[in-house]
C-alpha cells in the first residue's frame, strides 16, 4: 500500500530486495512463527520469511504483485485506511484481532491503525517496523507530517514492549530520514521460568 507522497525507491538502490533492517533482525523471530506483513506491496518480506519456513500473511490494497511473487502466501486485499481492520478472529474464537509471531511494517505509516498493528502481535511476538521520519521533508518525499514519524514516536508506541533495537537518523543512497524499531511483546512467564534477560544483537551471537 503506498502513500501518494511516497518515493518509489525508499530503503535501498534495489527496492525489490528485503530491507537490511528486516534481514538483520530476522533471527529474533521464533522458528516457524507466523508472520504478518502490513502494506506488503510486492511481497519482498513475505518472500524472505516464507523462504525461511514461516507461514506468511500479507495485507494491502493491491496484492497482485505479492501473489505473483509468493503464490503460497495468505493475502488479504483490503483498504486498511478507509475500511475496518480485516484480520480478526471468528466470533467462535473470541472475535478479537488475529495474532502473529511477527508483524513487519516498512515504508508505511497510518497512525489510526497503529493500535491494530500492535494488537496483532502475540505475547512473545516481535514487531519489526521501519519507515520515514521527521527531517525527510528536507531531502524529498514523503514530506507531509502525516507520513513522518516524530522523534521517539515508535519508542512511545512500544512503551509496554521489550525494546531490542531502535534507531532514528539518516541513511544514504538514497538519502532519507528513517526511524526503526525491533520490539518484543512481553509474555507471561511460565511458573519457575525466568523472563529472557536479553536478545542476541546479531545472528552470530545467537549461537
Amino acid at each position: 500500500m503506498s502513500n501518494p507522497d511516497k518515493p518509489l525507491a525508499a530503503h535501498t538502490s534495489y527496492p525489490d530486495a528485503p530491507s537490511p533492517w528486516v534481514t538483520r533482525w530476522s533471527h529474533v523471530v521464533a522458528p516457524g512463527a507466523t508472520v504478518l506483513d502490513v502494506a506488503c506491496g510486492g511481497g519482498r518480506h513475505l518472500q524472505w520469511f516464507a523462504q525461511r519456513g514461516h507461514a506468511v500473511t500479507g495485507v494491502d490494497r493491491d496484492t497482485a504483485a505479492a501473489r505473483a511473487r509468493v503464490p503460497d502466501a495468505a493475502l488479504v486485499t483490503a483498504d486498511i485506511e478507509a475500511g475496518p481492520w480485516p484480520l480478526t478472529q471468528e466470533q467462535a474464537e473470541g472475535g478479537g484481532l488475529r495474532e502473529f509471531g511477527l508483524v513487519v511494517v516498512t515504508n508505511y505509516l497510518w497512525r489510526p491503525i497503529l493500535s491494530h498493528i500492535l494488537g496483532s502481535i502475540a505475547p512473545g511476538g516481535v514487531l519489526i517496523y521501519e519507515t520515514f521520519a521527521s527531517g525527510n521533508e528536507t531531502v524529498g518525499r514523503p514530506s507531509r507530517p502525516d507520513f513522518l514519524l516524530q522523534p521517539g514516536e515508535l519508542l512511545r508506541a512500544c512503551a509496554d514492549f521489550h525494546i531490542v533495537a531502535y534507531e532514528n537518523g539518516v541513511l544514504h543512497a538514497p538519502e532519507r530520514f528513517v526511524q526503526r524499531i525491533v520490539a518484543v511483546r512481553k509474555a507471561q512467564a511460565n511458573p519457575g521460568e525466568p523472563p529472557p534477560l536479553g536478545y542476541p544483537l546479531s545472528l552470530k551471537s545467537a549461537f
